[in-house]
């Protein structure tokens, strides 16, 4: 059964002088101020870019993907963290996204554990919705 999710923005200005809200409308969790500034200067708090939404995505879904795999294997992790860097060029736009897991997977050799890694960054549906973009990956057991 497909499911869908919902969000929405509000944008006021133009786009240098101007800002927005975005707003996680399918759970509620919260509303989100988003301006060019936060695309394209050094990162604040009480903002947000595209990017980093993008990023909070694909390191969730990744992470979902990967456990999945690994425990599908009769290896399930005890935890993943991973962390998604998704780079913005002004005037080009996203020009790639590095992901990092680092891993706790009782029975799994580090080889083992790159390989189902870079399987899930290929398989994980963020990954395959972002195929334009270049991703690259480090994973390492912690």
């Amino acid at each position: 059964m497909a499911t869908t999710r919902q969000a929405h923005n509000v944008w006021e200005g133009s786009l240098l002088e101007g800002a927005g809200v975005v707003s996680l409308d399918s759970s509620g969790i919260g509303e989100y101020p988003v301006s060019w500034a936060a695309r394209t200067e050094p990162p604040a708090s009480g903002r947000t870019s595209p990017e980093e939404l993008i990023a909070a995505a694909h390191s969730s879904c990744f992470n979902m993907a990967f456990s999945h795999a690994l425990a599908g294997a009769g290896t399930p992790p005890a935890r993943l963290e991973t962390k998604a860097e998704v780079t913005f060029q002004p005037g080009e736009g996203i020009t790639g996204i590095h992901l990092t897991v680092v891993g706790t997977v009782p029975g799994l050799d580090e080889a083992a554990f790159a390989k189902a890694a870079e399987d899930a960054k290929v398989n994980c549906p963020v990954s395959q919705a972002l195929r334009a973009t270049p991703i690259t990956l480090t994973a390492t057991l912690g």
